[in-house]
């Protein structure tokens, strides 16, 4: 019971980490397309399923493990997607911009989220082709299932990590170096794409505040020359780097970067 517990959490989470969404699809789409709601359920309801003795865990049961996975999927997000790096560079751009708590905090996650969505829809279109409608259709067991899943989310996190990150967690876990980075475990990837995440999204909120940064000395300059000391710079910069940041189409510029860098 315990066993079967722990694997039907385990797909649940990495069936849940992918967009459950379906936008619009209908029942013909193709494999390729992202999970819908209702294989999520299918598959749920079948990991559930106990052939050997005829019987199904009651509704009370999956309802359990169903928002179970709701709960963690934050924490999932969080840690094996694309959405770190991308809600800290909107953090950081809107820190450089000065406007305080515009965009407001939901709008930035909102945005992060929906951009997770679109960066991250090749890799959960993959786990949808090969380890959910594949255990749909009897194709595959459960065990064949989980790992496909696993291997697909494992595969964007390499492409992702630095060298120098995974040898560190390698070199901390007192384990010998693999002939290839697809054999090194997930507890080893995941704090070690974290890392790197962490780092690319500081380097691009560093450049980003490079122009900004470079408009406040330029107001401070004038208002100093002017004898303005007691106006506050940052009050007077505020539009031109609204200004600015507008004209050049920001966060149309931001966005394509920051899909392009994961592809």
């Amino acid at each position: 019971m315990a066993v079967r517990f722990i694997r039907i959490f385990f797909l649940a989470f990495v069936i849940l980490s992918t967009n459950g969404l379906s936008f619009g699809q209908d029942n013909n789409t193709t494999a390729t397309s992202v999970p819908s709601i209702g294989d999520l359920m299918t598959v749920v309801d079948r990991a559930t399923s106990d052939g050997t003795e005829g019987k199904d865990w009651s509704t009370p049961v999956k309802l359990v493990i169903i928002f179970s996975g709701l709960a963690i999927l934050p924490s999932l997000l969080v840690m094996m997607t694309s959405f770190t790096r991308i809600v800290i560079v909107l953090s950081f751009v809107r820190r450089a911009l000065s406007t305080q708590t515009i965009p407001p905090t939901i709008a930035i996650i909102g945005l992060a989220l929906f951009l997770t969505l679109y960066t991250m829809a090749p890799t959960f279109s993959r786990i949808n082709e090969t380890s959910i409608r594949p255990y749909i259709a009897d194709e595959i067991d459960f065990e064949t299932a989980g790992s496909r899943a696993g291997d697909s989310i494992k595969e964007f996190m390499l492409r992702q990590c630095r060298e120098s990150d995974l040898a560190l967690f390698v070199q901390m876990a007192e384990i010998e170096p693999p002939a290839s980075p697809k054999e090194i475990g997930l507890h080893i990837v995941i704090p070690a794409f974290i890392i790197s995440e962490f780092r690319t999204a500081f380097e691009i909120g560093c450049l980003l505040f490079i122009p900004f940064l470079v408009v406040d000395l330029v107001i401070a300059s004038v208002l100093l020359s002017a004898g303005m000391m007691m106006l506050p710079p940052v009050m007077i910069s505020l539009p031109f780097k609204l200004i600015l940041f507008i004209l050049v189409d920001g966060w149309g510029l931001l966005a394509k970067s920051l899909s392009l860098g994961f592809q």
